[in-house]
C-alpha cells in the first residue's frame, strides 16, 4: 500500500520534472533571451490561465458545487494571517536584519500557487482538484498583492504605501477575472458554443507545459553559486515545507471537507516562493536577488518535499 502511494507520487512529480528539466535543458543552449521568458510568463497568465479556467469550470462544475466551495475561503486566509503572525515573531526574536524583514514575512506567508501549485495538484490529482486550487489562488493573490507588497515596500523605501488602483489591478488579474467570469456563466446558467469552448480547452491546455518550462527557465537563470543556507534562509524553509502545511492540516482535518479539498489546501501551502516576490522587490528597491535566491532555493527543494508530502497526504 505504501509502495502504490509513493509511486503514484512520485510519477506525479516525474510528469512535472521532466517538463522543468526540458525548460532547463533549452535554456541552457540558449533557446530564450529575456524577451523570449517575460513572453512565456505573460501568455501563461494573461492568455492561457485565464482560458483554462474559463473552460474547466464550465465544463467540470454546477452552481451549487460552486457555492459550496467558495466560502472555504476562510481555510487559507486564516491560515496566511497565522503564518503572517509567525514571520512577525521570528523577524523580531531571530533577529532578520531590517533590510530583509518585509520580503522575510512576505516570502514566508505566501505560496506559489499558479506555476507550481497548479500544475503539481493537476498532476497528482487531477482536474477535479481545479476548484479548490482556485479558492487557494484567490487568498494567495489578494493577500500578496495587498499586504504581502506592502512589507515589501518598506524594506525599499522605509515606508509602505498603497497605491489602491495598481493593487485592484493585480488582485484582479487575468487569471483571477478567467476564474470569475467562468463562476458567473455557470452561476447564470450560460452555455457558451462548441467552437469557443473547444478554443478555450485547446489555449487552456498550454498552461501547464508552458509553465514547468518556464520555471526550468528560472532555475538555469539562476547563478546556483549564490544558493547560500544561513538563519534567515532556514526560517523561510521552515515557513514554507513545514510549518506552512502543518497550520493548514491542524485547520482542516478536523473538519467535514472533502478529503480532496484537504490534500489540495495541504499541498498548496507547502508550495515554494511566488515567483512574483523578486520582480515586486525590483520594482521598489528591495533586495531583489535575495528573493531571487530564495525562489530559486524553495522551487528546487520543492521537488523533494512534494512527493514525500504527497505520501503523507493520502493517507488522509
Amino acid at each position: 500500500m505504501f509502495m502504490g502511494v509513493f509511486y503514484n507520487a512520485v510519477s506525479g512529480v516525474l510528469i512535472i520534472l521532466i517538463m522543468i528539466a526540458l525548460g532547463f535543458i533549452l535554456a541552457r543552449n540558449d533557446w530564450f533571451d529575456s524577451k523570449m521568458t517575460s513572453m512565456i510568463a505573460r501568455l501563461v497568465t494573461q492568455v492561457a490561465l485565464p482560458a483554462y479556467m474559463i473552460s474547466t469550470i464550465m465544463e467540470k462544475f454546477t452552481a451549487r458545487k460552486l457555492l459550496t466551495t467558495l466560502p472555504d475561503l476562510f481555510f487559507p486566509i486564516i491560515s496566511m494571517l497565522l503564518l503572517y503572525i509567525v514571520s512577525i515573531l521570528i523577524v523580531k526574536f531571530a533577529k532578520i536584519p531590517k533590510m530583509h524583514s518585509g520580503l522575510f514575512m512576505s516570502m514566508f506567508s505566501n505560496s506559489n500557487t499558479v506555476f507550481v501549485g497548479l500544475p503539481v495538484n493537476m498532476a497528482l490529482f487531477g482536474k477535479s482538484s481545479l476548484p479548490f486550487v482556485l479558492v487557494y489562488y484567490m487568498a494567495n493573490t489578494t493577500f500578496f498583492w495587498t499586504l504581502g507588497v506592502y512589507l515589501i515596500q518598506k524594506d525599499g523605501k522605509g515606508e509602505g504605501t498603497f497605491n489602491w488602483k495598481q493593487t485592484l489591478k493585480k488582485v484582479f488579474s487575468p487569471p483571477l477575472l478567467g476564474f470569475m467570469v467562468g463562476v458567473v456563466l455557470v452561476l447564470l446558467h450560460v452555455s457558451l458554443p462548441d467552437f469557443l469552448m473547444k478554443d478555450f480547452n485547446y489555449i487552456g491546455n498550454l498552461t501547464i507545459p508552458l509553465s514547468m518550462i518556464f520555471i526550468g527557465i528560472s532555475i538555469n537563470s539562476v547563478d546556483l553559486t549564490n544558493i547560500h543556507f544561513d538563519r534567515s534562509n532556514f526560517l523561510i524553509l521552515f515557513g514554507r515545507f513545514l510549518l506552512a502545511p502543518v497550520i493548514m492540516s491542524l485547520l482542516v482535518i478536523p473538519t467535514p471537507l472533502p478529503v480532496l479539498m484537504k490534500q489540495v489546501f495541504i499541498m498548496q501551502a507547502a508550495m515554494p516562493i511566488m515567483t512574483n516576490a523578486p520582480v515586486v522587490s525590483r520594482l521598489y528597491h528591495a533586495d531583489s536577488e535575495y528573493a531571487s535566491i530564495m525562489v530559486a532555493e524553495t522551487t528546487l527543494l520543492s521537488l523533494v518535499v512534494i512527493p514525500i508530502l504527497m505520501v503523507l497526504v493520502e493517507k488522509l
